[in-house]
């Protein structure tokens, strides 16, 4: 595990740092150690559905922990891979698959939700407090309902189990994204523009989250386009899909060769193009390596980055 007083000291320190001239438009760090400390996060719907009550499609609830919205996707089939001209190798061949129903968070945790998970002890801080464009973002109100950025596969994973759920299968993650027909994008088939999507350097950081409703999947999830990338629990493999496994896939044991610690990553970022953001494309980031010798090695963590998120998902 990540020594976790000694992160924080060298992350308030650099903090301070940072406070000096020419960053008076930025705003002023919370010490982590009060920050938010009676938060709760507010259902970002306040008619979402008793997680006992409603489940037909897209019907929505509140999780008990840390209060983000989840929309229910029932069991159904859909076509998984490219279905495009502008299909990657690793996206085919396209297969049908059936799915369990499952519930999916509507949006990607926030820098608030995680900051709790933080201050109950269940969770390491992000590896950086900073985004690409303000060098204070992770423990500032500002950016409280802004996704929580530089946290590793193993950080994401932690943060579910403690909210009482898991990272989705790349499988959910896109049948929450495509739903039942052939789309490239959540909202449908139209090229993405700045109503729908935040990608290809037009904010050039990342946006608040449920910034762009138009570009809701079927089902009513956000932000599954662009903004940051999302870790989902399976292995990377580009050759995974030619099993063509055809019931709830959940990617493969490991994955291969000298890329052996390889995660997938879902959704692209605010900096990638339009194929990149299509609901198919996968991408992969370094996830743990538990045979590292350094146990306080980015190689034994894994890989963060201003870019990648993630969200959260259950099965009931």
């Amino acid at each position: 595990m990540k020594k976790l007083f000694p992160v924080l000291m060298v992350l308030m320190l650099f903090l301070a740092a940072c406070g000096g001239v020419g960053q008076d438009a930025e705003p002023t760090p919370i010490p982590l150690a009060t920050a938010f400390p009676t938060a709760t996060p507010v259902p970002l719907n306040a008619t979402a559905a008793p997680a006992d009550q409603s489940t037909e499609a897209g019907s929505e609830r509140v999780s008990p922990v840390d209060g983000m919205v989840q929309v229910f996707i029932p069991e159904g089939s859909f076509r998984m891979g490219g279905l495009d001209v502008k299909a990657e190798e690793d996206e085919k061949p396209d297969h049908a698959v059936s799915m369990s129903a499952f519930w999916l968070d509507k949006l990607e945790i926030t820098n608030a939700m995680y900051m709790i998970c933080v201050q109950d002890g269940a969770c390491e801080p992000p590896d950086f407090f900073r985004s690409e464009k303000h060098q204070k973002y992770f423990n500032t109100e500002e950016y409280a309902d802004y996704p929580v950025i530089y946290v590793t596969w193993g950080d994401a994973t932690d943060y579910c189990s403690w909210a009482g759920k898991r990272l989705p299968t790349e499988a959910e993650w896109e049948r929450a994204a495509r739903g039942d027909d052939f789309r490239s994008f959540p909202w449908g088939d139209e090229r993405p523009d700045t109503s729908r999507a935040n990608f290809d350097h037009k904010i050039n950081d990342v946006s608040r989250v449920g910034s762009f409703p138009a570009g809701a999947s079927p089902y009513g999830v956000l932000d599954m386009s662009g903004n940051v990338w999302e870790w989902v629990s399976d292995f990377y493999d580009a050759g995974y899909y030619s099993l063509a496994v055809a019931a709830n896939p959940s990617g493969p044991l490991a994955a291969k060769g000298m890329l052996s610690q390889l995660r997938v990553i879902r959704g692209g970022s605010y900096q990638d193009v339009e194929k990149d953001i299509r609901v198919t494309n996968r991408g992969h980031a370094s996830g743990p390596n538990p045979d590292a010798n350094d146990m306080d090695s980015p190689e034994f963590h894994g890989e963060s980055s201003p870019k990648i998120g993630f969200r959260c998902a259950s099965g009931n």
